[in-house]
């Protein structure tokens, strides 16, 4: 016990503890690629060739408006996006992966199947399953909080 706290028995410190690992693994992974983690949730939502909105993207990736509008800016000035208006409003603009991006996605998807793999095999595959739903089950009770 640390400080009163037991670390390995909060739900919330281990969860945040996993995603930075998570984070650092995939950082390691990509170096040289020209993609940060905090690129992946909009290759995430783009990699199929959709187009989407600012307020789409951020909702999807669950992060402020404000952190998506800096993600978007260093993504087009990277040369990862494209940004072309809404011909359903032409007020707003429309954010797409560039062909340079379109290349990177083989290679972005074998780097998180791969950092994917080296955590879930620390569990018996028949146990896999049970893990990512009791996640979504997590993720839905803390959505309307967030």
């Amino acid at each position: 016990m640390e400080n009163g706290f037991e670390r390995e028995r909060s739900a919330g410190y281990m969860t945040n503890l996993a995603a930075r690992l998570f984070a650092r693994a995939m950082d390691r992974r990509l170096r040289g690629s020209g993609v940060s983690t905090g690129y992946l949730p909009v290759f995430f939502a783009l990699g199929g060739g959709a187009a989407m909105s600012q307020k789409a993207l951020t909702e999807l990736a669950a992060v402020e408006q404000p952190t998506m509008a800096a993600t978007l800016s260093r993504m087009e000035r990277d040369g990862l996006v494209m940004r072309e208006v809404d011909p359903a409003d032409r007020r707003s603009s429309l954010f797409a992966l560039t062909p340079e991006a379109m290349d990177k996605t083989d290679f972005i998807r074998a780097a998180v199947a791969e950092i994917n793999g080296v955590a879930m095999a620390a569990l018996p595959p028949d146990q896999m399953p049970h893990y990512l739903d009791m996640l979504k089950r997590i993720v839905a009770a803390l959505e309307p909080e967030a």
